[in-house]
């Protein structure tokens, strides 16, 4: 027997089956639903939030909500790392997810005091504790399926939709909440979205909590581990960890961080690497295919995560969105993409099943490739507008941005959903906890670029139709660029990937 033989993950436990899948996909399913409810709120409200709280409106406090967006992002995603880390090694999968909603969910209730030092303080909360919960509760989807089972892509497909159904509900829930229960039908009460985000937050525990009998032994740890002392443990250092991450929010900025998230690459592949060395040399190329994926992955998150910051300031300052008698809630604007998710996810699932059939199906790196050009695709509609459908009032038609997230969606597609499964076919059996987290960490180092574009983008006196101009054009071209190139080199990256589809 080979070494790779040697230390592939034993059997599958047998689950019972639900419309096709292991009936615990569907528990995992609702968890993150609640999950990403409170991770949307927060992430349509809070630049807005801060130019409003902190700013009084003046359009100057843009570059700073705009790079503290893209800091906070970089963090929730970049801290997976060490919550995957401490789930292989300490706890467990199950119980790395508990503590880190619960963490969460503190940190969303304390966004509602309105001061700048609870703001920051609260973010860093909930940094911490997604941290712990976002990479693991990936992992635990790919371990319902044996590595060769076809079905994977799939159910990682849907439950990319539970994702999104939580992203569809949180604009449209709390952006009417915000609007509904203050003084006038426009005023934004972003207390209220906070405290609904809390909630969610409180939801995703107590149904992970008692559904986590169905997964059996998946997520559990080993019988070495299984002391409630290591929790506590990891509780007291997660909430030990908080100042630290409040620093890193306020203090050290996105070029630091840059560096930062840089350095903790560096770190996940040598480990990866030294580890896959330890198998043979086709777990070695599968790891460096992943990385170079990784790399690429940076540049899709880059832009696609404009939606928190210039965006947002597009849609509310640039934008007609009035409507007859009625004015389009900024907010609703971010329930575009997880509605096409929603529509289009189980049609390119069966797409993708059908293509198999005919062993054409588009490789992991192809359909990156194609996400890629599909995000650039929707900022070269802003640039059109801009440049040629910019009215008398300054202001672009409604439509526009619109086409720009369903052309970006149309490229998470292609992207996110298989990324999720390509980590869990490529990664060593022992770390993919620690790979996943350095998927997660790549879409960090594209959150925080994403921070830097968006203060360029509004300038020190905020956002203007030129700047605007600038920045998406900037954005359509590396975009088409980064999938040419990465449709070039396919041939190459699915080699190193030694048959995995």
């Amino acid at each position: 027997m080979n070494q790779t033989a040697e230390t592939m993950p034993p059997a599958m436990p047998h689950y019972p089956q639900l419309l096709g899948h292991p009936r615990p996909l569907w528990m995992l399913f609702m968890t993150e639903f609640w999950e990403r409810f409170a991770f949307y709120s927060v992430s349509w409200a809070m630049a807005l939030y801060a130019v409003a709280q902190f700013y009084h409106g003046d359009p100057t406090g843009q570059g700073w909500a705009g790079t503290t967006f893209g800091t906070y992002t970089a963090l929730i995603f970049g801290t997976g790392i060490f919550g995957g880390y401490v789930a292989d090694k300490l706890i467990g999968y199950q119980r790395a997810i508990l503590v880190g909603a619960l963490v969460m969910a503190a940190g969303l209730f304390v966004l509602a005091v309105p001061s700048k030092l609870a703001f920051l303080m609260g973010l860093s909360m909930v940094i911490v504790g997604d941290g712990l919960f976002k990479p693991n509760i990936s992992s635990m989807v790919g371990q319902l399926y044996g590595r060769d089972d076809p079905r994977r892509d799939r159910g990682f497909t849907l439950f990319y939709m539970g994702i999104n159904a939580g992203a569809l509900l949180a604009p449209l829930l709390t952006g009417w909440l915000a609007a509904t229960f203050t003084a006038t039908p426009l005023e934004q009460n972003y207390k209220l979205v906070f405290i609904a985000a809390g909630i969610g937050m409180v939801l995703s525990f107590l149904w992970f909590w008692f559904g986590r009998r169905q997964l059996g032994t998946v997520g559990r740890p080993p019988s070495d581990r299984m002391g409630r002392s290591r929790v506590l443990a990891v509780m007291a250092g997660a909430l030990a960890s908080v100042p630290l991450v409040y620093l890193l929010l306020s203090r050290v900025g996105t070029l630091g961080l840059q560096w930062l998230i840089g350095a903790l690459a560096v770190g996940v592949a040598v480990l990866l690497v030294r580890e896959a060395r330890l198998d043979d040399r086709i777990r070695l190329d599968r790891v460096w295919a992943m990385l170079i994926i990784f790399a690429f992955n940076v540049l899709f998150w880059m832009f696609y995560y404009q939606l928190g910051s210039s965006f947002n300031f597009l849609a509310q300052n640039l934008v007609d969105r009035q409507m007859f008698d009625w004015e389009f809630p900024v907010s609703w604007f971010q329930s575009i993409s997880p509605l096409t998710i929603i529509l289009l996810a189980p049609a390119l699932s069966l797409v993708w099943g059908w293509l198999d059939r005919y062993r054409v199906e588009p490789s992991i790196p192809r359909k990156f490739g194609f996400g890629l050009i599909f995000n650039g695709l929707g900022f070269l509609v802003l640039m059109y507008a801009l440049a040629h459908l910019l009215g008398g009032n300054g202001l672009i038609p409604f439509w526009p941005l619109a086409a720009c997230y369903t052309l970006q969606t149309l490229g998470e597609l292609c992207l996110s959903p298989i990324g999720l499964s390509m980590v869990t076919k490529l990664a060593p059996p022992r770390l993919v906890g620690l790979a996943m987290g350095g998927w997660f960490l790549s879409t960090a180092a594209g959150g925080n670029l994403s921070g830097l574009l968006a203060s360029y983008i509004s300038g020190a006196h905020g956002m203007t139709a030129a700047s605007a101009l600038s920045g998406f054009t900037f954005g359509f071209w590396l975009l088409l660029g980064a999938g040419v190139v990465l449709l070039l080199i396919s041939p190459r990256i699915n080699k190193l990937m030694h048959g995995v589809k």
